[in-house]
């Protein structure tokens, strides 16, 4: 792609926070854009005229330059998961097409590091002509799993923890590991006994024992701690609200840039521009392309968010389990954009709604078939599991299989393993370590957003 245009696609995937900072940035560099925000617009012009007055200058000194001390440069920047695994790919010797696979993958994952969107509708969000095959995505998937930290872009808790056994430095106590976490994870969750566990494996006590103490100490959510900098506060970039009986999105005034640009200035060294200023010539043509660009941003979000708002009215109506399934190739063709750009518009841009405030990619979910032949959403069957276990008896929990037969008279055929799936994505523990006396209360579980 041409310089312009991947900035063009870095600028559509920040966040509204980098977003601004990234504002900030050229508002500091480029004569032409100004802050409308009052004595900081004056201080812009005095700025500009020494601009004028130093042609052909293409550099400025920081402002530090001038005295002051900004405390917030001071304050180590600690980065964020996919920064670190954006870096971390950068030094290694790939092509293009594998960079960009990878890419995608480290884009899609969650904030805890696992990766919960199927391969085959992260392909279309690489932008690849032709499309990624299953292989090639497998092998872009092992080359981000090999990352630090161990166990990332793992798709369950059992792959999470097999990834993390690179790191046991004993081949044999690894293997062990290895055997425990295939065969018998549920037993070491449940705290059996390390002798019948023994048994079971025809090993020493005292060797199983030492391999469930390594399990244990694995982190089952490896990203978690790339998040865990203190509070983190999320401004929706979309709002949106009932009005006349119709859901409507529209664009939180708080996150528009305070940004300019001023035509005086442009008319100005227009009218007086030489062959000298070359420099200032880059400014004014950086000016123009800066602010089409995000005005194209924010009319890209504005145009998915409507999207996303007609596709899903039940859920604005009646909360998680009235969800449709979707995907991001629907939005595209509505939009008119390719499925890389909706992937990108959807990442950490967020939406508040009476329901909370949920990313936008919190809405697009796959589509799962009933016996009826009717379709159904992956995240409405999971709001529907957690429901079942909210009212669950508290001495006879529900085992994952009886979810699964329940979910099976209704229409909703699903395997075991899937409800064990969205019990561990809600860190809801099995049913022995839910059982408890009928006089406690079960506790509340976590609802999604």
């Amino acid at each position: 792609m041409a310089p312009r245009l991947q900035q063009q696609v870095r600028l559509l995937q920040l966040s509204s926070l980098e977003f601004m900072q990234e504002i900030r940035g050229m508002l500091d560099v480029n004569p032409f854009l100004e802050s409308p925000e009052g004595d900081a617009a004056e201080g812009a012009t005095e700025e500009r005229e020494t601009w004028f007055d130093v042609r052909g200058s293409n550099n400025r000194g920081a402002s530090s330059e001038g005295g002051d001390f900004d405390a917030l440069s001071a304050i180590p920047d600690r980065p964020s998961l996919a920064k670190h695994l954006h870096g971390q790919l950068g030094v290694l010797r790939l092509d293009v097409r594998e960079l960009a696979l990878a890419h995608a993958i480290v884009d899609s994952l969650d904030d805890d590091g696992g990766l919960r969107m199927p391969l085959d509708e992260i392909a279309p969000c690489a932008g690849l002509t032709p499309m990624a095959g299953w292989t090639e995505m497998r092998i872009a998937l092992r080359r981000v799993q090999s990352l630090e930290p161990a166990g990332v872009a793992a798709r369950s808790l059992e792959e999470c923890l097999l990834l993390q056994t690179r790191e046991v430095a004993d081949p044999g106590l690894r293997a062990l590991v290895r055997e425990i976490i295939e065969l018998h994870l549920d037993s070491l969750a449940a705290r059996q006994d390390p002798a019948a566990l023994a048994k079971a494996l025809a090993r020493p006590v005292g060797e199983v024992a030492r391999a469930c103490a390594c399990v244990r100490r694995m982190n089952p959510r490896p990203g978690e701690r790339f998040n865990d900098a203190g509070t983190r506060y999320i401004t929706p970039d979309i709002i949106v609200r009932k009005v006349r009986g119709r859901w409507s999105p529209s664009l939180n005034p708080a996150v528009m840039p305070p940004m300019n640009f001023n035509q005086v200035y442009a008319d100005l060294f227009e009218t007086h521009r030489t062959r000298h200023d070359a420099a200032l010539a880059d400014h004014l043509r950086d000016a123009r392309w800066a602010v089409r660009c995000v005005q194209q941003r924010f009319n890209t979000i504005l145009d998915v968010a409507k999207s996303i708002v007609r596709r899903q009215v039940g859920f604005f109506e009646h909360g998680e389990m009235a969800i449709k399934p979707m995907a991001l190739k629907d939005v595209a063709q509505e939009v008119g954009v390719h499925e890389s750009t909706v992937s990108r518009v959807t990442n950490n841009k967020y939406l508040s709604t009476l329901q909370g405030v949920f990313e936008l990619k919190h809405f697009f979910s796959r589509a799962m078939s009933s016996t009826s032949g009717s379709e159904f959403s992956g995240k409405a069957v999971r709001e529907l599991v957690l429901d079942m276990i909210r009212s669950e008896p508290p001495a006879a929990p529900l085992s994952d299989a009886e979810i699964a037969r329940q979910l099976g008279r209704q229409g909703l055929v699903i395997c075991r393993r899937t409800v064990t799936k969205y019990r561990q994505q809600s860190h809801i523990g099995s049913a022995s370590q839910r059982r408890r006396p009928s006089t406690e209360r079960m506790p509340e579980t976590p609802r999604a957003g």
